[in-house]
């Protein structure tokens, strides 16, 4: 039996229309080339994957802990088995199919199963509090959610105020089922996929459909949702391919250590394999230790991660005096990179350091910090004080900096501005309208970033236009500390600021205006705010003022709260991210 929508075979490539028809305006119609009409939608990067590098590897440390390994071929089969399970379970064209999980073969099947049969595979970030989950769950209405056993108790906690999701899929196998929960419609994935069809059609759709949605860590507001298309994922894959930026090959191993739950892990599960590129897949274990040991048994060449974990790989490089003969290139994004990481694995370990920005609304890659001739002939400070620059878009992302007029301005390196991008791969507008019109005349996003670019084109971010903490690559809301603060009887007001931090990039400091005649100590503070955050948000210290300044329109005065707080040290260091 063929499974899919209308169970149709691919559509014939189309006839080109007709050419040298004059219109009524008295223009001659363009020439169209002969060229056959090929849907760009991501069933075709798997299907190149099993057909010319069906024997390359995808290696998983698995949740469980036994490391295993699959073919891109036995990826396929199976990914095509878990579309005929939704299939059956009645998955409608569009439905949003929801993740919580790390970095696996079988969350690999679950994207390519969800998406190549026109669902939309929706990523969701478990290090958000359940509360954001679930409304995140909500406003996607997901109709089914395949989570990792690390995450049975947030599902345990949630499950009843998500309403829509009528499926739930445990990524484990009978073995490692829970004896017991409250968890309504749950089943193994290994059971799920059983035995269950391959002959599905993928494909066959319009590549503008929808293939994948991402929320944003709702800094400003709710968090809104970024909605993929199958289009917009594969030209994003073929763009983060180009030398100067992924440079990935058949005969790389690429370890990608930035979850998939990350702004589509920054395209590599579609760019591996795009190539054939062989994956290892680190699952949940994150430490130096962990990394290390897969990077060097087996023999990894690429890897992509925030600033964090790479600082972590080299504590533990140098405290047991380890080194990376196989490491050639990382790519480092999420925050700034310090220059300390970069010069020790660029010069005491071989290691090319290639610095990126991003956003979830670009897919994410917006720039990368490959260097160009004639800065390498400038000699290694110049090429170091340009690596810790944003870098360069690549071909498919237009980026520039205007005032606030929207003007131009001078790509001079000095002169900062509205960083503004637009590119087959940026998003035009927010899941279900959230946000309105996003895009200002020309068609450019704002990104909230205030920058610089210089004559050779690499883009310097020089402040942020949002209040945003940025912690071991992830956003923390100083919006939702601030209100939650409040919340206690004896203050006034709150406002959180991020205070740079020599591991995790920034960390919050919560600044407290006590109401007349009420007291409260950190402690106090940090115990009211303690099950109503995600835990690596909470504040590293809590300051108590006089007046907390509030500026020209009744807002918290953050800049003048940083100047004041800028020579201020940090008690402890929280596990963030």
């Amino acid at each position: 039996m063929v499974f899919g929508f209308g169970g149709k075979k691919p559509s014939p490539v189309k006839a080109a229309p007709p050419v040298g028809a004059g219109t009524s305006s008295g223009t001659q119609a363009p020439l169209y080339g002969l060229m056959q009409d090929f849907p760009l939608t991501v069933d075709k990067i798997l299907e190149h994957a099993r057909v010319n590098h069906g024997f390359r590897e995808i290696v998983t440390r698995t949740v469980e802990g036994p490391i295993i390994r699959q073919t891109y071929a036995e990826i396929y089969d199976r990914a095509k088995q878990c579309s005929s399970a939704l299939l059956e379970d009645g998955m409608k064209m569009g439905d949003r199919i929801a993740t919580l999980a790390w970095n696996t073969g079988r969350h690999m099947e679950t994207w390519y199963g969800a998406m190549c049969i026109g669902g939309v595979l929706h990523t969701v970030n478990p290090r958000l509090f359940p509360e954001q989950i679930a409304w995140i769950i909500n406003h996607a209405e997901d109709t089914h959610l395949f989570f990792d056993t690390t995450f049975l108790p947030i599902v345990e906690a949630i499950h009843s105020k998500c309403p829509t999701v009528r499926r739930y899929v445990l990524l484990t196998d009978e073995a490692h089922m829970p004896k017991e929960t409250s968890i309504p419609n749950l089943v193994a994935y290994e059971t799920y996929i059983a035995g269950k069809s391959r002959d599905v059609v993928w494909g066959d759709f319009d590549e503008r459909t929808a293939c994948g949605l991402c929320y944003t860590s709702g800094t400003t507001g709710d968090p809104k949702g970024v909605l993929y298309s199958h289009r917009s994922n594969v030209l994003h894959a073929l763009m983060a391919l180009q030398k100067d930026g992924l440079a990935l090959g058949a005969g790389d191993v690429v370890l990608p250590v930035v979850p998939m739950f990350h702004a589509n892990a920054w395209g590599i599960t579609f760019c591996g394999p795009l190539t054939g590129a062989s994956i290892i897949m680190p699952g949940a274990k994150m430490d130096g230790a962990s990394i290390f040991e897969l990077l060097d048994t087996e023999k990894v060449t690429f890897s992509a991660a925030v600033p964090t974990v790479w600082l972590m790989l080299l504590q533990h490089l140098e405290a047991n005096s380890l080194s990376l003969p196989h490491l050639g290139r990382v790519v480092i994004g999420g925050s700034a990179v310090p220059e300390r990481i970069l010069r020790a694995f660029e010069e005491n370990y071989q290691v090319e350091v290639v610095h990126a920005w991003g956003m979830t609304e670009m897919s994410p890659m917006g720039s990368l910090g490959s260097m160009t001739p004639e800065i390498v002939a400038k000699g290694r400070d110049e090429v170091v004080r340009y690596k810790l620059k944003q870098g360069r878009p690549p071909f498919g992302v237009q980026m520039k900096i205007v005032d606030d007029n929207g003007a131009d301005v001078a790509r001079d390196g000095k002169t900062s501005g509205h960083l503004v991008v637009r590119g087959w791969a940026v998003a035009n507008g927010y899941f279900k309208g959230v946000g309105g019109n996003i895009l200002d005349k020309d068609g450019f996003f704002d990104t909230g970033d205030v920058a610089n670019i210089c004559p050779l084109g690499f883009m310097q971010i020089t402040d942020r236009a949002k209040d945003v903490i940025k912690s071991g690559g992830e956003w923390i809301s100083s919006i939702d500390i601030e209100n939650i603060a409040v919340g206690h009887p004896a203050v006034a007001n709150a406002a959180a600021i991020g205070l740079a931090h020599p591991k995790w990039d920034e960390r919050p400091l919560l600044i407290i205006e006590l109401k007349p005649g009420e007291n409260a100590s950190r402690e106090e503070i940090l115990t009211f705010l303690d099950g109503k955050i995600a835990k690596w948000w909470m504040p590293d210290d809590v300051a108590f003022v006089e007046k907390i300044p509030l500026g020209a329109t009744g807002k918290i005065n953050k800049l003048q709260l940083r100047d004041t707080f800028k020579g201020y040290i940090l008690p402890t260091i929280q596990a963030a991210g």
